[in-house]
């Protein structure tokens, strides 16, 4: 041992590199446990529980993201620990040297003597690379190190860190635990330049005990902690997720003061009765005990005890609260021989009857608090925990909880703060929290390890279904043929039991986990059989989730591809012969503008027995905050940092921004994850309460019907209650709408039904919208526009060289270029709107899917192949006349080529990508009529979009149509969008992310104006049998957007750039690597003839109005 020690102490070249031992990989480190809290008193548990459960939306709205969430780090630190008198946080500034190293530390920098002044000060818990030492690097797959396992690089960043402690007096003969919750990679441990130990797994606590190294309790001589933390270390070849790779005390560090016999651990466990009128339960308590006692004799000089309190009831007393008076269950001691094998602690059993149960809809908790007394009486220990009473169990294809087949309405969530990295704040959790369940998101998956352990209590709090997921991911081996992955090799076995082990170990008291998972992306192979009979054998309580090896392997209890084809996922749940339930671990890959097709998932799992719903990729875009070169800040992805190997940005894949600001997409969520569905057949309008233990007692019910986007009626619908899993139909004939549905003349109508919260709740005030509904109802009659009057509207139609004019007066004036065959300048009553246009447009910027894809196989990639991002169109033929007095017909033929071909001769021509027909029918009124007609070439790929482009004057900054909004949709993602009248500012169109690219669109738009501040504009419609367009209005140009890189690098152009198109291909979002819209939202290169309508707009006229007129033939 001397010479372990001495190696430990001075790690060299010369001696046994630890951090590249698979078999090395703790020293002197705790068994695995529960939080501990330490507490001194019953009524002090009972009141630590008290304030901490005291959290609800309001604490989202503290959450900080910027610099100075550094500070509120350490806050939170000692706020964790506040009233536990015996835990003591040690987070605050540390000195901190950052060594090139672990053989180029500072000589005995561990040692008391060691003098570190000139050291910089860092704040932990932190990243240090977050601070300006070293840089974050991202990667998804590759390691960012040669995969030469078990071997590390020499160059291997490693922090130096140094703090001081003292023991408070009234800890005096009590033993002293030093607690790391985690650390990464791996680190080394002083106490007053003695070694206390050796630690990996970056994501799971490593606890020492230091009574013998410290100086008395009360004393004055200061404790020195010395921490020597490696960047790599072998453990990092099982943690190569797809995030950054950050290092350092990333989360809390803490002093533990126990008494000298006391509680170590203790696994809480119930069984539901006969109709659930009571529940049988028992907790296993492990006693640590320095003298080794046996059993015999802590039953003779100790009493173990466990009690249960209604917490839920603290919370409904008025006034002064007696916390004990709320004990439910008084367990005892059972002394029959202990039916667990290996077992050498105590368990305590009782009964509790007509338990509230636990579920992600109800998350009713209660506390358990464990009392270990001495012999007189006295109280020697005290630890706590919240727990649920739950039933977890399987049937065939499906997945049961308190006997019922939940729907997993899910999001991947990696723990991430733009300012700190993987440190956690929790005001940040619980905004995480809160969006999620205002966004009927009813499940998280841990990925891809074990989080912080505050978010499994506000998870037991908030009511969230969890998969806790083990630290271990080697996806990069996949990329080499000559190295094993790990579970294929004895060598990695204990390394990778031992993040499961203390996985379990340290959660296994939650309510919300209701699944162990083995990881993710390692392969599949012994090792893995090992790590399920580990957990089949210590928690057959839940179920075992592991997607590697295909998703479908012995060691997996659900069936949970990821990103597996809606029209796959229905095949296996059809196959007879698999038996489990199937989950999906991924899908929906949310990268920049995407989760298109989800509604199509939702309409399989709402409809298929042995579908039970999945995790979306993921909840956040993992961008860290940078300075840019003039001071400002932006969201910064692999690569940023001069971090390389890196992914770029494949680590933006969230619903949500870095700040937690939502996507677009997340509104699309919400609505497939509703809870309160709507549906229209036959007459019937059909409500269904999809909840599984929650009746509609609380939500109430309302309705509102509109006509061609005004609303035309409304009211609060009086239902009665509907149980959980059952419906109310409403006869049409005895709607409350169906008069004014009668009576109506508009042309479109549509009823929107709205569920809303009657109460507020830990997550939400009342009033929160639960679900919406938007259902299009058929027309009552036709509706028979008026048309327009041709008084005085005869116009002015003048030729000079290139420039044809046409004008009305001092009314408005259109300027074509016929040699080009695009309007030059469109001005009302001496206002420009319109300065370039109307051009063809095939070619939108691509998005992040649209890049996705190997080699030439991506859509962006075919789309430049075929040119298509390349087009000019060139005038072949543009020719006019003057048809009435009223009436200028203008007739422009384009071809077009390749830019690079486009002053070429008309042999060349016969390359030509497309031919683009467009007749303007000019009225005196100032009506146009664009008749399109559009033949791409046959033989190129599915078209981005086709429709027009045009630009209007910046100062018609002001947008109003009648479509899907309020916000960005697009064909494959336009389920929550309501069709209605909407009203923004261009620059409120944009949406920011990260990357640019497509963006901004509005589907299904009938109508669209674009207006100054005094209402002087432009007004456009779809016209005679053309079915509504795609919209989109950007400051910023379809080129810039497709040249920028980030978002802040945009250049504004000098106008608007518009496009409304007939065709508009979806975003895609089954994944982001391959070319994977669905076959309906594709637009294959085939002829398409679509009308438009442009005329002047002026201050007070109705969009309406226009929209509903028609012209003459």
């Amino acid at each position: 041992m001397a010479t372990l020690v001495g190696q430990l102490i001075f790690p060299s070249d010369h001696g046994h590199r630890f951090w590249e031992d698979p078999s090395f990989i703790k020293w002197r480190k705790r068994d695995p446990h529960v939080s501990l809290h330490c507490h001194d008193t019953i009524e002090g548990s009972l009141k630590y529980w008290y304030d901490r459960n005291n959290v609800d939306s309001l604490a989202a709205s503290s959450a900080v993201w910027g610099d100075d969430a550094a500070f509120k780090a350490i806050d939170n630190a000692a706020f964790w620990v506040n009233e536990l008198p015996f835990v003591k946080s040690l987070s605050g500034y540390w000195k901190f040297f950052l060594a090139s190293s672990p053989t180029n530390v500072p000589m005995n920098f561990y040692g008391s003597e060691f003098e570190d002044s000139a050291w910089e000060n860092l704040p932990v818990p932190s990243n240090w690379q977050m601070h300006g030492f070293d840089r974050p690097i991202y990667t998804n797959v590759i390691y960012p190190f040669p995969l030469d396992p078990p071997s590390i690089p020499v160059d291997n960043p490693t922090g130096c860190y140094r703090t001081y402690f003292h023991i408070p007096k009234e800890w005096k003969g009590r033993r002293i635990l030093l607690h790391f919750e985690a650390v990464d990679s791996a680190f080394f441990a002083w106490v007053n330049g003695t070694p206390i130990g050796y630690s990996q797994d970056s994501r799971l606590p490593a606890e020492f005990e230091i009574t013998d190294f410290c100086h008395p309790c009360g004393s004055d001589k200061k404790n020195i902690l010395a921490v020597q933390v490696l960047r790599w270390s072998d453990g990092s070849y099982l943690e190569d997720q797809d995030h950054w790779w950050l290092s350092g005390i990333h989360r809390d560090v803490l002093l533990l003061s126990k008494p000298q016999v006391f509680i170590a651990d203790y696994f809480f466990k119930s069984s539901l009765g006969e109709n659930s009128l009571y529940a049988d339960i028992q907790v296993e308590v492990i006693i640590d005990d320095p003298r080794k006692s046996i059993d015999d004799n802590i039953l003779a000089n100790f009493i173990t005890e466990a009690r249960i309190y209604d917490t839920g009831k603290w919370y409904e007393c008025d006034g002064n609260i007696d916390l004990h008076s709320l004990n439910v269950v008084h367990m005892e001691l059972d002394l029959s021989p202990s039916a667990v094998l290996g077992f050498h602690g105590f368990i305590l059993k009782g009964t509790l009857q007509m338990p509230r149960l636990w579920s992600a809809e109800e998350p009713n908790l209660y506390t358990l608090v464990i009392i270990l007394k001495d012999a007189s009486g006295q109280l020697v220990d005290c630890e706590s925990c919240q727990i649920g009473i739950r039933e977890i169990s399987l049937a065939p294809k499906q997945l049961l909880f308190n006997g019922n087949p939940i729907t997993i309405r899910g999001v991947n969530r990696h723990e991430h703060h733009p300012r700190l990295g993987k440190t956690n704040l929790e005001s940040c959790m619980v905004k995480d929290l809160v969006l999620m369940k205002q966004n009927n998101i009813n499940a998280v998956r841990n990925s891809h390890y074990p989080q912080h352990p505050r978010w499994y209590e506000l998870c037991d709090l908030f009511g969230v279904y969890m998969i806790d997921e083990a630290n271990i991911e080697t996806h990069g081996f996949d990329l080499s043929r000559h190295t094993k992955h790990p579970t294929l090799e004895p060598s990695w076995a204990s390394s990778m039991l031992d993040r499961v082990i203390g996985m379990v170990e340290r959660d296994k008291n939650h309510a919300c986990i209701i699944s162990w998972s083995l990881g993710n992306e390692s392969g599949y192979g012994p090792n893995h059989s090992a790590l399920s009979g580990w957990i089949r054998g210590k928690d057959p309580s839940r179920v075992i989730h592991y997607e590697g090896g295909g998703s479908r392997t012995p060691s997996t209890d659900i069936v949970c591809p990821m990103y597996m084809r809606v029209w796959d996922i229905v095949k296996i749940a059809n196959d007879p012969t698999e038996t489990r339930p199937l989950i999906l671990c991924e899908y929906s890959h949310a990268m920049g503008n995407s989760n298109g097709n989800i509604h199509e998932y939702w309409e399989a799992i709402d409809s298929t027995v042995g579908l039970q719903g999945g995790f979306i990729w993921d909840w956040v875009d993992q961008g860290l905050l940078k300075d840019s070169v003039d001071g400002t800040k932006h969201w910064a992805y692999g690569g940023d940092f001069g971090d390389t190997p890196n992914d770029l940005n494949f680590c933006l894949n969230g619903l949500t921004w870095p700040d937690r600001t939502p996507h677009p997409a997340l509104h699309e969520v919400k609505y497939v994850y509703q809870p309160i569905k709507v549906s229209f057949r036959e007459k019937i309008i059909q409500i269904e309460n999809t909840y599984f233990f929650e009746t509609t007692r609380d939500l109430e019910f309302s309705w509102i019907l509109y006509g061609d986007g005004s609303a035309i009626g409304s009211g609060l619908l009086s239902l009665p209650t509907m149980e959980p899993q059952s419906s109310y139909h409403i006869e049409w004939e005895s709607a409350p709408w169906s008069s004014l549905w009668a009576s109506s003349s508009a042309a479109e109508l549509f009823l929107t039904i709205t569920t809303k919260l009657l109460k507020s709740t830990r997550w939400v005030e009342a009033g929160h919208v639960l679900a919406s509904t938007q259902i299009q109802l058929p027309p009552k009659r036709k509706s028979i526009p008026h048309v327009i009057k041709m008084v005085d509207t005869s116009i002015h139609c003048e030729c000079l060289g290139d420039t044809l004019t046409v004008s009305n007066q001092h009314s408005w004036d259109i300027r074509i270029n016929v040699r080009e065959g695009i309007i030059e300048s469109w001005t009302v009553e001496g206002v420009p709107v319109m300065n370039k246009g109307i051009l063809p447009c095939f070619w939108r910027a691509p998005t992040d899917n649209d890049r996705g894809g190997k080699g030439s196989n991506s859509y962006a990639s075919m789309w430049k192949a075929a040119l298509i991002d390349n087009i000019s169109f060139i005038s072949e033929r543009c020719s006019f006349q003057k048809t009435t007095d009223h009436i200028v017909e203008v007739t422009v033929v384009y071809i077009g080529l390749p830019k690079s071909l486009e002053n070429t001769s008309e042999t060349e021509r016969s390359k030509a990508i497309c031919k683009f027909e467009a007749t303007y029918t000019i009225y005196g009124s100032g009506d146009v009529i664009v008749d399109c007609k559009a033949e791409p070439r046959s033989d190129l790929p599915p078209l981005p979009r086709v429709g027009v482009e045009f630009h209007v004057d910046k100062s018609l900054d002001q947008i109003k149509w009648y479509g899907r909004g309020p916000f960005e949709c697009y064909p494959d993602r336009k389920e929550a969008a309501h069709v209605g009248v909407y009203q923004q500012n261009v620059d409120d169109m944009h949406v920011p992310y990260i990357v640019p690219g497509e963006c901004s669109g509005r589907a299904d738009v009938s109508w669209v104006a674009f207006q100054n501040k005094v209402g002087l504009g432009i007004f456009s419609s779809i016209y005679g049998s053309s079915p509504p367009m795609q919209l989109n209005a950007s400051y910023y140009s379809t080129a810039e957007l497709d040249k920028a890189t980030h978002n802040e690098k945009l250049v504004k152009g000098n106008n608007i750039e518009v496009h409304l198109d007939h065709k508009h291909m979806g975003v895609g979002g089954d994944d982001s690597w391959s070319p994977c819209v669905h076959d309906k939202y594709l637009i294959p290169p085939v002829p398409y003839s679509f009308s438009l309508r442009l005329c002047p707009i002026t201050t007070g006229k109705s969009c309406f109005d226009i929209y509903k007129s028609q012209l003459p033939n």
